[in-house]
Order: structure tokens, then sequence, then C-alpha cells
């Protein structure tokens, strides 16, 4: 069973499912494991004010107050903290989170889309590749202590920005192609295809978006001053290195303030894409109105990717529940509202994610309709009896198709990555080729 517990009730024996903030901002990185030692309880107290844990594989708070020490914190403020169950927490944050597409301003957008997805992928492709090998590039040269190609980087933003603008869904939707081998290089190209379509949905002029891409593709240069034993580690990172982790701020900011050519704007992405809300973040623990617009932009994007990925010490979530989950630290993390446009330039059912729809069918979300987010195309794999689609076939839930009990066929539930088999990638209009070649 999941409980909310304040961390001042965690004991030895306990099993941490999940954390009240991104693992991505601790020294555990990975969300499932036991409750070892006081350092562990420590490192807990000192980064979170709230876990959950599962007392099906570990202590329950009954179990760890049972010995007398007359430390349970008062069972009904616990129990206050429990009584939301996770399905009630979890479909309380779904209603609240289509509400905001559903009622989100109806301002006429800066960009129409100008070709469509089919027609884009092939440019795209290219522009992607093209920028995966200039970030890889760069990384090198700053591990090997050489100079930033900014030109190189610029032009590459540039391009990618012109296909942002014709139509981001392919970007997007190539986006979605993650390599465990080179995880640095592509969680930069992807954050900065993330910034670049969040900043077309909130109405970023040409300038603005090639300020912005460039600052996310170089987001994260500080971290080839950080052993790669650190950066892959499988396992939770002791105080010592968890510093030496967060040190790729100030070291990424310092590289890029002595490169010409680049833009303080553009450097406040890497300046300040760690740092939250609440304070807790790092490396100066800012709040609210300290960290600019795009360090906030940068934030955001940075975490989405990070907990979308699969890492040696962490199993990537699915795009939706990713959504969800920074939807429920908005107030704690990140700028509530930028989150909730953040979650409008998405869709609730973001490219790639895998669904089961209300006939009992499953597909793959393949394109996001700006215009109404809840209904986008999805690609059909599996029909109703869980029998293969062959060949898979294209929807437009636009088009009101007939579903359940008279009504039109909509998404009942998004699915985790691999449910039934299913990879979702294999069923996009990408090649999962496409990073293999050197």
């Amino acid at each position: 069973m999941r409980k909310k517990i304040p961390v001042a009730a965690i004991k030895t024996g306990m099993y941490i499912l999940e954390l009240d903030r991104p693992w991505i901002e601790t020294p555990f990185l990975f969300q499932g494991f036991e409750v070892m030692d006081d350092d562990d309880i420590t490192k807990l107290n000192k980064h979170c004010e709230y876990v959950f844990i599962d007392t099906e594989q570990g202590l329950d708070i009954a179990d760890s107050n049972g010995d007398g020490d007359g430390d349970n914190l008062g069972s009904w403020h616990i129990n206050l903290m429990s009584q939301e169950s996770e399905a009630d927490t979890s479909r309380r944050l779904e209603q609240e989170m289509e509400a905001t597409v559903a009622s989100a301003a109806k301002r006429p957008p800066k960009y129409k889309d100008k070709t469509t997805l089919e027609d884009e992928l092939e440019v795209a492709s290219e522009t992607t590749v093209k920028t995966r090998n200039v970030i890889r590039s760069i990384l090198d040269d700053v591990r090997l202590g050489k100079s930033i190609d900014t030109e190189g980087a610029k032009e590459a933003v540039g391009n990618m920005v012109q296909s942002i603008i014709r139509n981001p869904d392919a970007m997007v939707c190539l986006s979605q192609l993650k390599v465990k081998d080179e995880y640095t290089a592509l969680h930069s190209l992807r954050v900065s295809i993330l910034a670049l379509a969040f900043g077309r949905h909130l109405g970023f002029d040409e300038e603005a978006l090639n300020l912005l891409g460039l600052g996310a593709l170089l987001h994260d240069v500080g971290k080839m001053k950080v052993s790669n034993d650190i950066l892959n580690k499988p396992g939770r990172l002791t105080e010592q290195e968890f510093e030496i982790m967060r040190s790729h701020v100030p070291e990424g900011v310092k590289i890029l303030e002595a490169t010409s050519g680049i833009h303080s704007v553009a450097i406040d992405v890497a300046r300040y894409h760690h740092e939250r809300s609440s304070g807790e973040g790092y490396a100066k623990g800012l709040k609210e109105a300290q960290i600019s617009h795009f360090g906030k932009i940068g934030g955001i994007v940075d975490c989405y990717d990070a907990i979308t990925s699969d890492r040696a010490y962490h199993q990537g979530m699915s795009s939706h529940d990713a959504l969800k989950k920074m939807y429920e630290w908005r107030h704690t993390d990140f700028d509530p509202k930028l989150i909730e446009q953040y979650i409008q330039c998405m869709g609730i059912y973001p490219i790639g994610s895998l669904v089961e729809m209300t006939t009992g069918s499953i597909g793959v979300v393949a394109t996001i309709n700006r215009e109404r987010r809840l209904k986008p195309k999805v690609v059909m794999i599996l029909a109703e009896s869980k029998i293969a689609m062959k060949p898979p076939k294209v929807i437009d839930l636009m088009e009101n198709l007939p579903g359940f009990e008279g009504k039109p066929l909509a998404i009942k539930v998004v699915l985790p990555s691999g449910t039934h088999g299913i990879n979702p990638t294999d069923f996009l209009p990408i090649r999962e080729d496409l990073f293999k070649a050197s």
C-alpha cells in the first residue's frame, strides 16, 4: 500500500516509493529503495518534507512505531496525510489538468502550422542529426578544454527554429528517440527541441527562440567537468558526490560566460535550470522572481526530459505521468502558470503516449491537435480483442468516430510504455536508426 508520511516519521526498514520532489534534485537519483541506515534518514530529512512509502515492500508506520520510543508524531497527522488514496489523487490531478487545457485562453496563436508532420519529417530528421553531431562535438571539446563552436551551435539552432516554426510536431516526435549510451548529448538536443516548442507556444519571436534554443542546447556543458563515474553511478550518491554533481551548474555558466558570442539571456538557461520556486534547488537556492523567465522554462523542459528518460539508475515514466507529476509540483518547484502553459503545449496526451481507447483498443498518439488538445491523432495498433491491426490505422479523434455506448471514440487511459509488449516509438513515423550512425 502506498502511504504518504512526513520525513520525521521515517525509520530504517521502510521502503521509499516516491519523493516529494523530482528525484534529479536529490542524491538518491532513483525512486524505489529501502532505508538502510541513519545516513539515508539524514539525507531524506535534508532534501524532502514528506515521502511515499510502500508498506508491502517495507515497514509500515505502525510497525516502525511499535518500539515505544514515543516518536510517532501523532497518528492523527499521518492518517490525515494519507486520507486521499493514490487512485483518488491521480484522478483529481487528471481532472484538474484536463480542465486547465479545456479552459485555456483562446488567444490567436502567433504561429500557424505551415507544413504537415509528414512533410516536415525529412528536413527535421536531417536537422536533428546535424544538431546532435554539433552538440556531441561541443561536449567533446569542452571535455578537452577547447573552445565552443558558437557559430556551429547557432546555425544548428537556427535550423531547428525554422522547423519548429513550420510544424513543431516533427521535431517533438523525433525527441522520442533516446539512446542510453549517449545521454548527455541527446538530452541537450531534446531539451533544446522541447524549449523551442514551448517558446513557439508562448509566442516568442524568432530572435528569442534562437536565444532560448541555444541556451537549452548548451545548458549541460558543465557536466563535462564531472566524472562519468558520478554521472552514470547506478546507485545513490554520497553527499560529496552530490555536491560534485551540482557543480555542473556554476562550471557550465563559467564556460559559457568565457565564450564569445553567447548572450547572457541564453546563459540563463544553464544558470537557473536547477533552481526551484521553493528555494530548494541549486546552485544558489533562488526563489520565484529571482529566477529568470528563460531559467524557469529551462527548468521545466530539463526536468520533463530527465524524468521521462531511462538511465542506469532510473526507469523513465510516461510523458503523461511526467506532466501529471510536474503539475503536482507546480506550487513548490515550478511557476504554476508556466506549468499550465507547458501542459497546454504538450497536450494531455503528448506525442508517443501509449493509450487505451474507450472501446478497449490500443494506440499511440502521433500528433497534437493544437485546436482541441484532448483530441489528437492516434495510430491504432491493437483492436478491442487485443489482436494486432495490420496495418496500423491512423485515426483523428476530431472526426467524432463512434465509440462506446453511443459516445464518440475517446482516450480512456494512458498506459505505461511496454504494455502489451508495445514500444510506442515503433509506431511513430521516425527512423529508429537515426542516431546509430556515428
